[in-house]
């Protein structure tokens, strides 16, 4: 047995982040009131999280790729049959978080254009669409999180059953990034080029997302002839 760099640091660090981040929003978006502005905060913090973890999932280190772990329906089907060898997210766990990643895009997707409904709150970029659209966005923004709630309820029960069943701790890894195998290799890439560059779309990402590049200033009163 011999240890290897299964998740390097920033995706650790991104994936506690999002925890946080998410645990955080349903927190105070539950509470409501003033803490609504902290629910808004970290909508766009989340937004900034996902941007990174979408451009790391190119950028990043081996097993932090997508054209690592994001496989067809043949390798599905071998891993359902026992016969997928691997390190970093298995087949399922794949599916499962593109599925996360997709959902917390609708649902802070949803934030950005949620009208001001009875807890006060509207998203950054609510006055740029019709109310219609925003009525519909509002109304997603509430259910969408029912859906990522059920979703991550199986991503934990999964970790609970591969550490206590399969006898394989997939959450010590994400801690500490390194796991005991028989056999394969440490995760290679994503250097500081590619940390900066992923670190700049984020930026640009949770900045586009907090509305402050929106010009809000108000339109001139209007004057009457004669």
């Amino acid at each position: 047995m011999k240890k290897v760099l299964v998740w390097d640091l920033p995706t650790r660090i991104v994936h506690w982040l999002l925890v946080a981040a998410v645990a955080g929003a349903y927190f105070t978006g539950d509470k409501g009131g003033s803490w609504l502005t902290w629910h808004e905060r970290l909508g766009i913090l989340i937004v900034g999280l996902v941007a990174f973890r979408l451009a790391w999932g190119f950028a990043g280190s081996t097993y932090a790729r997508f054209a690592t772990f994001v496989r067809g329906p043949a390798t599905i089907k071998a891993y359902l049959a026992g016969r997928w060898q691997g390190l970093g997210h298995n087949p399922l766990g794949a599916l499962s978080v593109l599925a996360l990643l997709a959902l917390l895009a609708l649902q802070f997707g949803s934030g950005l254009l949620a009208q001001n409904d009875d807890t006060g709150f509207a998203g950054p970029f609510y006055a740029l669409v019709s109310e219609q659209v925003g009525e519909i966005a509002t109304r997603l923004h509430h259910k969408v999180f029912d859906l990522l709630a059920v979703l991550i309820g199986l991503h934990v029960a999964a970790i609970a059953f591969y550490t206590h069943v399969r006898k394989d701790n997939l959450l010590k890894p994400m801690v500490l990034g390194k796991k005991e195998v028989g056999e394969g290799e440490s995760a290679k890439g994503g250097g500081p080029r590619a940390l900066f560059v992923a670190l700049f779309v984020a930026v640009v990402a949770a900045y586009g997302a907090s509305g402050a590049w929106v010009d809000k200033t108000p339109p001139p009163p209007a004057t009457t002839a004669g």
